[in-house]
Protein backbone atom coordinates (compact mmCIF):
# COMPACT_ATOMS: atom_id res chain seq x y z
CA UNK A 1 0.00 0.00 0.00
CA UNK A 2 2.66 2.55 1.11
CA UNK A 3 4.43 1.54 -2.36
CA UNK A 4 1.22 2.37 -4.25
CA UNK A 5 1.58 5.67 -2.66
CA UNK A 6 4.93 6.59 -2.92
CA UNK A 7 4.46 5.40 -6.64
CA UNK A 8 1.23 7.83 -7.33
CA UNK A 9 3.15 10.89 -5.58
CA UNK A 10 6.58 10.32 -7.87
CA UNK A 11 3.99 10.38 -11.01
CA UNK A 12 1.86 13.16 -9.95
CA UNK A 13 5.47 14.76 -9.88
CA UNK A 14 6.34 14.08 -12.82
CA UNK A 15 3.56 15.30 -14.96
CA UNK A 16 3.97 18.47 -13.00
CA UNK A 17 7.74 18.38 -13.92
CA UNK A 18 6.20 17.82 -17.40
CA UNK A 19 3.54 20.18 -17.46
CA UNK A 20 6.42 23.09 -16.49
CA UNK A 21 8.70 22.34 -18.50
CA UNK A 22 5.60 22.36 -21.50
CA UNK A 23 4.74 25.83 -20.56
CA UNK A 24 8.74 26.67 -20.56
CA UNK A 25 9.10 25.41 -23.59
CA UNK A 26 6.32 26.91 -25.06
CA UNK A 27 7.27 30.52 -23.74
CA UNK A 28 10.72 30.03 -25.18
CA UNK A 29 9.47 28.86 -28.79
CA UNK A 30 6.78 31.61 -28.85
CA UNK A 31 9.42 34.22 -27.88
CA UNK A 32 12.14 32.77 -30.97
CA UNK A 33 9.11 33.18 -33.57
CA UNK A 34 7.87 36.45 -32.62
CA UNK A 35 11.77 38.03 -33.01
CA UNK A 36 11.36 39.52 -36.30
CA UNK A 37 8.15 41.31 -35.04
CA UNK A 38 10.24 42.82 -32.12
CA UNK A 39 12.92 43.56 -34.59
CA UNK A 40 10.59 45.90 -36.56
CA UNK A 41 8.96 47.41 -33.74
CA UNK A 42 11.62 50.09 -34.88
CA UNK A 43 9.22 51.53 -37.75
CA UNK A 44 7.04 52.80 -34.98
CA UNK A 45 9.41 55.06 -34.04
CA UNK A 46 8.83 58.55 -35.48
CA UNK A 47 11.91 59.70 -37.95
CA UNK A 48 12.49 62.49 -35.80
CA UNK A 49 15.95 63.99 -33.80
CA UNK A 50 13.79 63.77 -29.99
CA UNK A 51 11.06 60.93 -29.27
CA UNK A 52 8.78 62.10 -26.67
CA UNK A 53 6.25 59.57 -25.38
CA UNK A 54 4.49 59.20 -22.09
CA UNK A 55 6.94 57.58 -20.36
CA UNK A 56 10.18 59.03 -21.44
CA UNK A 57 11.76 61.32 -23.91
CA UNK A 58 14.83 59.98 -26.21
CA UNK A 59 17.23 62.69 -28.02
CA UNK A 60 18.63 60.14 -30.56
CA UNK A 61 21.76 62.48 -30.68
CA UNK A 62 24.47 61.58 -32.95
CA UNK A 63 22.06 59.83 -34.81
CA UNK A 64 20.03 62.40 -35.63
CA UNK A 65 16.88 60.02 -35.92
CA UNK A 66 15.21 58.02 -32.80
CA UNK A 67 14.22 55.49 -35.66
CA UNK A 68 17.92 55.43 -37.05
CA UNK A 69 18.80 55.10 -33.16
CA UNK A 70 16.30 52.22 -32.33
CA UNK A 71 17.07 50.23 -35.93
CA UNK A 72 20.49 49.76 -34.72
CA UNK A 73 20.19 48.89 -31.30
CA UNK A 74 17.22 46.74 -32.21
CA UNK A 75 19.47 44.93 -34.51
CA UNK A 76 21.93 44.45 -31.83
CA UNK A 77 19.54 43.44 -29.35
CA UNK A 78 17.61 40.92 -30.97
CA UNK A 79 20.57 38.79 -31.56
CA UNK A 80 21.69 39.25 -27.98
CA UNK A 81 18.45 37.77 -26.14
CA UNK A 82 18.31 34.77 -28.87
CA UNK A 83 21.75 34.03 -27.41
CA UNK A 84 20.86 34.77 -23.96
CA UNK A 85 17.89 31.81 -24.88
CA UNK A 86 20.93 29.84 -26.15
CA UNK A 87 22.79 29.90 -23.76
CA UNK A 88 19.97 29.36 -21.00
CA UNK A 89 18.46 26.28 -22.78
CA UNK A 90 21.41 24.72 -24.35
CA UNK A 91 23.01 21.72 -22.45
CA UNK A 92 26.29 20.76 -24.63
CA UNK A 93 29.56 21.27 -23.03
CA UNK A 94 30.74 23.83 -24.94
CA UNK A 95 27.67 26.58 -24.41
CA UNK A 96 30.08 28.65 -22.50
CA UNK A 97 31.62 29.48 -25.38
CA UNK A 98 28.41 31.32 -26.23
CA UNK A 99 29.42 33.89 -23.49
CA UNK A 100 32.05 35.34 -26.05
CA UNK A 101 29.24 37.11 -28.51
CA UNK A 102 26.99 37.46 -25.47
CA UNK A 103 29.69 40.26 -24.47
CA UNK A 104 30.48 41.21 -27.71
CA UNK A 105 26.45 42.26 -28.33
CA UNK A 106 26.36 43.68 -24.80
CA UNK A 107 29.21 46.02 -25.23
CA UNK A 108 27.97 47.43 -28.90
CA UNK A 109 24.45 48.01 -26.92
CA UNK A 110 26.14 50.04 -24.14
CA UNK A 111 28.54 51.71 -27.10
CA UNK A 112 25.61 52.20 -29.11
CA UNK A 113 23.71 54.09 -25.61
CA UNK A 114 26.65 56.15 -25.47
CA UNK A 115 25.86 59.09 -28.04
CA UNK A 116 29.08 60.64 -27.55
CA UNK A 117 31.19 57.52 -29.27
CA UNK A 118 31.31 58.49 -32.93
CA UNK A 119 32.63 54.58 -33.77
CA UNK A 120 31.34 52.38 -31.40
CA UNK A 121 32.13 49.07 -33.08
CA UNK A 122 35.73 49.60 -32.94
CA UNK A 123 38.37 48.48 -30.31
CA UNK A 124 35.67 45.72 -29.10
CA UNK A 125 38.12 43.69 -29.30
CA UNK A 126 40.29 44.80 -26.60
CA UNK A 127 37.06 44.76 -24.11
CA UNK A 128 36.39 40.96 -25.16
CA UNK A 129 40.06 39.64 -24.78
CA UNK A 130 39.70 39.11 -21.04
CA UNK A 131 36.48 37.42 -21.59
CA UNK A 132 37.98 35.25 -24.67
CA UNK A 133 41.02 34.67 -22.34
CA UNK A 134 39.28 32.86 -19.33
CA UNK A 135 36.21 31.07 -21.86
CA UNK A 136 39.02 29.65 -24.65
CA UNK A 137 41.42 27.71 -22.64
CA UNK A 138 38.19 26.06 -20.10
CA UNK A 139 36.51 24.80 -23.47
CA UNK A 140 40.04 23.57 -24.48
CA UNK A 141 40.28 21.63 -21.43
CA UNK A 142 36.73 20.49 -21.53
CA UNK A 143 37.63 19.43 -24.70
CA UNK A 144 40.72 18.02 -23.90
CA UNK A 145 38.93 15.36 -21.21
CA UNK A 146 36.93 14.29 -23.08
CA UNK A 147 38.84 12.90 -26.31
CA UNK A 148 41.26 11.70 -23.12
CA UNK A 149 38.22 9.54 -21.70
CA UNK A 150 37.53 8.68 -25.55
CA UNK A 151 40.83 7.27 -26.27
CA UNK A 152 40.86 5.78 -22.85
CA UNK A 153 37.74 4.45 -22.39
CA UNK A 154 35.24 2.24 -24.54
CA UNK A 155 32.26 4.60 -24.37
CA UNK A 156 31.11 6.52 -27.57
CA UNK A 157 31.35 10.33 -27.96
CA UNK A 158 28.07 10.79 -27.48
CA UNK A 159 28.27 9.01 -24.37
CA UNK A 160 30.75 11.12 -23.06
CA UNK A 161 29.06 14.29 -23.66
CA UNK A 162 25.78 12.81 -22.35
CA UNK A 163 28.24 12.80 -19.16
CA UNK A 164 29.51 16.26 -19.55
CA UNK A 165 26.13 17.84 -20.23
CA UNK A 166 24.93 19.93 -17.45
CA UNK A 167 21.09 19.29 -16.26
CA UNK A 168 19.81 21.73 -13.85
CA UNK A 169 16.14 21.07 -12.51
CA UNK A 170 15.15 24.29 -14.01
CA UNK A 171 15.78 27.69 -15.42
CA UNK A 172 16.94 29.18 -12.18
CA UNK A 173 18.99 26.84 -10.58
CA UNK A 174 20.97 27.11 -14.25
CA UNK A 175 21.04 31.18 -13.43
CA UNK A 176 21.95 30.54 -9.72
CA UNK A 177 24.87 28.42 -10.74
CA UNK A 178 26.59 31.53 -12.98
CA UNK A 179 26.79 33.33 -9.24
Amino acid sequence: MQNKQQSEKIELKSQRTGNKGLVTGSVVATFIAITPYLFYLHESVPDTKVWDTFLFKYDSGFFESANVAMWILTGKLIPLLLLFVWFFTSRHWWYHVLLVPISMYAYQIFATLNDDLKYFDSNQLIYLIPIMAIIIPSIYLIRARIFNKVNNATKSLEELEEEFKISPKNFWEKVKGYF
